[in-house]
């Protein structure tokens, strides 16, 4: 029996690589397909490397400006300067944004960027750099910059299917994940071993990095005659078009707009708070810290693989999902308020982490579903400007909080915002029906 069982396996044919892979490749859940595909691994893997750089400058950019003055004041100039200009100009950005084919409005942008960043240390090198100098190219950079997350928001439409969405979302996101987790760790290798303003070559170099993945991509651009239509109308008819679009309040977009603002109030307070909460509740050092950010960053990192492993729901579905994930979040802030002990911290914040870190794959996606291709860019700018509003409005509104009545106060309140984003969540769900 052995022998006529190996004298059929001799006769029988081999299977091809090309089959071998094909069989492992229906064995992979259907979101991490997606990452194998040429123009989105593409675009991945240069975000992934652009990410990583973006850590790399806020932590060098920061240390290089507080060696060069000495003044703490002077570099939270660096900051502030990052902050206005998508708080100024985000909407009038996205109707010029519209205008324009989104690949090619991406890759200027990270050359552009290549140069600023480079210019810092090629002139301090030389020793022309002032400190007006350095906070003009500080400025232009995130004049710049601001452009590249709604572009690149605009584009994944046009890039993958529309059941792939949130999957390209979740992929998105993790590399903004990975970079929190990586970048400071490389930044500060770099800084000890080749100094500040060295590490700053290596950040101009992921931005080139990116524009390089970006050249070969295949992106769906509208056809020319819809975009000549766009240009022919006036500015104010295309801005004021964008804002009826959002805040129109028969459609579920409004809702989606109010969802957004609680979520960035919620969440960016509740990290502005992180390092309050672990010195006053656990009185913990700048070490436990650490763990704790790592914590919160591993919790959004796990989630965004899931749900890139995952094939798109239906819209109520989603949100459901994200109304789910919201009061998870809302429950463990209003409990972290309760603790004193860092390892059960540590536990409840990679769980804030995680259910967090599901809002933005979701809630975008169904933004790129549910938007006309036109008015993308003007849609995803209105939210980006509502939404770092309400973060710095969070920032500050919570920061008195824990000033005036102590930090587990505070928390109760970004858990409250965080029960209020899921119950908005839920809204959306039951408008979801209109929408599409």
């Amino acid at each position: 029996m052995g022998e006529e069982q190996a004298r059929s396996n001799v006769g029988a044919p081999k299977e091809s690589v090309g089959g071998f892979r094909a069989r492992v490749a229906n064995l992979m859940p259907p979101g991490w397909e997606l990452i194998r595909t040429r123009d989105f691994g593409l675009l991945f893997w240069g975000q992934f490397t652009s990410q990583i750089g973006d850590s790399l400058s806020k932590v060098a950019l920061l240390w290089f400006v507080y060696q060069l003055t000495g003044s703490a004041l002077k570099m939270a100039m660096i900051g502030l300067l990052q902050t206005v200009p998508p708080l100024v100009l985000g909407p009038i950005v996205g109707v010029y944004l519209d205008r324009l084919p989104k690949k090619g409005t991406m890759i200027g942008v990270d050359l552009i960027r290549t140069v600023l960043v480079a210019l810092i240390p090629a002139l301090y090198a030389i020793d022309v750099l002032t400190l007006e100098g350095l906070y003009c190219l500080v400025f232009l950079n995130a004049i710049v910059s601001m452009i590249f997350g709604p572009a690149l928001a605009s584009s994944v439409p046009s890039i993958v299917n529309r059941n792939q969405l949130t999957s390209a979302n979740a992929w998105l996101q993790g590399t903004a994940n990975a970079g929190v987790l990586i970048g400071p760790i490389i930044s500060g290798i770099g800084i000890a071993t080749i100094g500040a303003h060295n590490v700053l070559y290596v950040d101009a170099a992921t931005f080139l990095v990116s524009a390089l993945c970006l050249m070969p991509i295949r992106v769906r651009e509208s056809d020319r005659s819809s975009r000549t239509a766009v240009t022919g109308s006036s500015f104010l008819n295309e801005l004021s078009a964008g804002f009826r679009f959002v805040f129109k309040r028969d459609q579920a977009i409004f809702p989606l707009m109010l969802t957004a603002t609680l979520y960035s109030l919620g969440v960016s307070a509740f990290v502005f708070m992180l390092p309050v909460f672990a010195e006053r509740s656990l009185s913990v050092g700048p070490l436990e810290l650490g763990w704790l950010w790592s914590g919160l960053g591993m919790g959004m990192l796990v989630t965004s693989a899931w749900l890139a492993s995952k094939g798109q729901h239906d819209l109520l579905s989603r949100f459901r999902m994200v109304a789910g994930a919201m009061s998870i979040g809302g429950v463990s802030v209003c409990l972290l308020s309760t603790l004193q002990t860092p390892l059960l911290a540590i536990a409840l914040i990679v769980v804030i982490g995680a259910s967090t870190a599901v809002f933005m794959p979701i809630v975008w996606g169904v933004l790129q579903e549910v938007t006309p291709e036109p008015l993308l860019g003007r849609v995803f700018t209105t939210f980006s400007t509502g939404g770092m509003a309400s973060s710095m409005a969070g920032m500050a509104g919570f920061g008195w909080a824990a000033d005036a009545m102590g930090p587990s106060v505070s928390l109760i309140g970004i858990g409250l915002v965080l029960f209020g984003t899921a119950f908005f969540a839920a809204r959306c769900s039951r408008a979801s029906a209109t929408v599409c």
